[in-house]
């Protein structure tokens, strides 16, 4: 093994150095599924491209915007979150968790989700997104697509949104285990 003197690192640091201040990457081009087929989002109309813009990635369960027994905590949402089992958490007054349900009529995907919030015993109200008045609180609440269920902690803090059966069932047992 041959040993360098500190003045030869030194030139090999500089010199690598240069090298990166040199380095000319290329366009990425990225894909994207679009009306049931992927094309390159560079293509895309200003709409689409917006709404693509728009997008946020994120998973229910590192989400603690979304965790249904953050009682008065404010969301932390540049920090991770932490996971923490179900015993850890303190006792959750049920009948203090309320919840919102965004429906229409001739929605498919409603009759189940209404059925299922029918059973909770848990206060809540259904809005009509068809009549303007639930439209703009739809708007308003950043709700784009029926069935959605809003639940609010004690605090009237959002702490999930669900869209079918499973999520909100995923929800509620998440709610019973910790009550």
């Amino acid at each position: 093994m041959e040993l360098r003197t500190l003045e030869q690192v030194e030139k090999e640091i500089a010199e690598t150095k240069a090298a990166l201040n040199d380095v000319h990457g290329n366009e990425t081009e990225v894909y994207a599924r679009i009306v049931g087929y992927y094309r390159a989002v560079k293509h895309w109309n200003k709409g689409k491209r917006d709404e693509f813009d728009q997008r946020k990635m994120f998973t229910l369960e590192a989400s603690k915007e979304y965790d249904i027994t953050a009682a008065d905590e404010p969301c932390a949402c540049s920090a991770p979150a932490k996971i923490t089992k179900a015993e850890e958490h303190p006792v959750m007054n049920t009948e203090a968790v309320s919840y919102e349900m965004y429906v229409r009529k001739t929605c498919p995907n409603c009759p189940p989700v209404k059925a299922f919030m029918a059973n909770l015993d848990m206060a809540g109200r259904s809005i009509d997104v068809d009549t303007d008045e639930g439209l703009a609180e739809a708007g308003n609440k950043g709700v784009f697509a029926a069935p959605t269920v809003i639940f609010y902690n004690e605090a009237g803090v959002e702490t999930a949104r669900c869209h079918n059966v499973e999520e909100l069932e995923a929800v509620v047992n998440k709610v019973a285990v910790t009550a």
